[in-house]
């Protein structure tokens, strides 16, 4: 996979540009609890991008997906899923975001970047099939960049 553990630094460096925000972005599903993001990737250190293949540039977009089994006791479970993104800005221009899972020790997120234009708003539809899941649950939310 990745020759270093950057995904805990990936996770830290998403939780540190977004703030509270993150514990926010999260959507319950029962047994399972969707968490969400996006954010400029120019927002995130080089050597981060670097590793990940990640393009670093403030007219490119970054979505992060993680997927939590609820387990008593603990703050979940991460577990793989099926999962799918689209974006559409306000002019209904939809664009289909292609995410990769990135597993490191035991967490598992799926990414997928996209272009982005200076005060953009766009609403995501994530579609998430748990493994082992029963069915599959969408997630839909807006965020608003800006690249200048």
């Amino acid at each position: 996979m990745y020759k270093k553990n950057l995904l805990p630094f990936l996770f830290s460096i998403l939780v540190a540009v977004t703030g509270a925000a993150w514990a926010e972005n999260s959507q319950d599903f029962g047994d399972y609890v969707v968490h969400f993001n996006a954010l400029n990737t120019n927002h995130l250190p080089p050597t981060v991008t670097r590793e990940y293949g990640i393009k670093r540039s403030k007219n490119r977009g970054m979505i992060n997906i993680a997927i939590l089994r609820k387990v008593l006791g603990t703050t979940g479970k991460p577990v793989q899923a099926g999962v799918s993104a689209s974006a559409t800005n306000l002019t209904g221009q939809k664009r289909d975001i292609k995410l990769r899972e990135v597993r490191e020790a035991t967490a598992i997120y799926y990414i997928g970047t996209f272009p982005i234009t200076n005060e953009e708003t766009l609403r995501f539809t994530v579609q998430v099939k748990p493994e082992g899941g029963v069915e599959a649950h969408e997630v839909k939310f807006t965020h608003q960049f800006f690249t200048e």
